[in-house]
């Protein structure tokens, strides 16, 4: 992903011939790589343990009894 970002920064800055075309095209997916690290990186794991506790709380799920 930062390789793919580091390559789309260029078009960005243009100004040179086609950058009018380029620019559109370019900030959506800059945008999108973003967006979906975070996704990936923060919220599914917040998510995961969220649900994972809450039926722990409930009874649905036992601990293994394995210790960390």
């Amino acid at each position: 992903v930062a390789v793919a970002l580091l390559g789309l920064i260029p078009i960005m800055w243009s100004a040179g011939t086609g950058a009018d075309v380029m620019k559109p095209i370019a900030a959506p997916m800059i945008g999108g790589m973003i967006s979906s690290a975070v996704h990936v990186l923060i919220m599914t794991p917040v998510i995961f343990v969220l649900m994972k506790t809450r039926d722990l709380k409930k009874g649905r799920l036992h601990h293994s009894g394995m210790k960390h």
